[in-house]
């Protein structure tokens, strides 16, 4: 009796499992992995920073809020690939993947290798940046050198990545300094190779406005936000930042502030609302100078504008 049992169920099982249909090999998978998202996130380390300056333990709220945010970008897919650079006064250089040797872990309280690995990377190689820095005189965050470099890498991985694999790039600024007029014309420059390059730029200013950076990412069709609060930057970040360029449009999100584009002058390196334009090689300046002093072309002197006499009629 058992064993007739048995052997009905067993043609019974065999029945069903040769009605099962099974993927061939040669069958596309419906989870592409022919596409791959490599983000690179700047954070402006200068400890001249007004929200450091005021309170320098909120840099270590604003990179362990950078690395939660880093980790869940690779989270979302396998393929995703990840880069994180600091920002400094006389320096910027990458923290992820280091310049050093990987640093080996093993998983800590069940906590994934890969997110340990970047945790306890940038952590290390952020402590020996911010160690060698001894001067203390107040200069500004080199972000557009920090933007060049990373144009540069993007370009690297996209020049060494694999035939039919399409990289959707995009860069993240998360920065509290102010506005850098003096760095002008290579914001300008980085921004339009951005654009060239199809790389969307991000930016996040922590406490002031950049107009400079919001010309950029209308350039490039990214994402600009002034956080209210350094406590709620992980928050933020996750909520506007985290999605890619073609899933923003289905999301809900802060509506866009009015792009300030406003030039810098190139005598005094400021922002202004009316200047002269050279009409040789297109210099701006806020004051009128017979010499320009980019392209040295001689401009005649405005003199006074000639005033008519009125005719006087002739009485009959």
């Amino acid at each position: 009796m058992v064993l007739s049992m048995q052997k009905s169920f067993e043609r019974f099982y065999l029945k069903k499992m040769n009605n099962i249909e099974l993927r061939t090999e040669n069958e596309p998978d419906v989870s592409s992995t022919d596409e791959t998202s490599l983000l690179v996130i700047i954070i402006d380390t200068n400890p001249t920073q007004k929200l450091l300056r005021d309170k320098a333990s909120q840099l270590t709220t604003v990179v362990d809020s950078v690395i939660a945010f880093a980790n869940s970008h690779l989270m979302q897919k396998a393929q995703n690939k990840l880069a994180i650079m600091a920002c400094h006064s006389k320096t910027s250089q990458f923290v992820y993947p280091g310049p050093r040797k990987p640093v080996d872990v093993r998983q800590v309280d069940g906590q994934y290798e890969i997110f340990l690995q970047v945790e306890k990377t940038v952590k290390q190689n952020l402590s020996l940046l911010l160690a060698s820095e001894n001067s203390t005189i107040a200069t500004e965050s080199l972000l557009a050198g920090a933007i060049a470099m990373a144009l540069c890498y993007i370009a690297r991985i996209q020049r060494t990545k694999s035939a039919g694999i399409k990289l959707n790039s995009r860069i993240l600024i998360v920065s509290g300094s102010g506005d850098s007029a003096s760095q002008y014309m290579n914001y300008m420059n980085v921004f339009f190779t951005a654009q060239k390059q199809n790389v969307v730029l991000d930016v996040c200013t922590l406490d002031q406005h950049l107009s400079l950076l919001q010309q950029g990412c209308d350039i490039t069709n990214g994402l600009y936000l002034k956080v209210p609060q350094v406590s709620a930057l992980l928050q933020f970040l996750l909520w506007v930042f985290l999605p890619e360029p073609p899933i923003r449009e289905k999301l809900v999100l802060p509506p866009p502030v009015k792009v300030d584009y406003r030039a810098a002058c190139f005598c005094h390196r400021e922002l202004i609302d009316i200047g002269y334009v050279c009409s040789v090689c297109l210099s701006i300046f806020c004051k009128f100078s017979p010499i320009c002093t980019t392209c040295h072309t001689v401009f005649k002197i405005p003199g006074p504008l000639a005033v008519k006499s009125k005719k006087k009629k002739m009485k009959l």
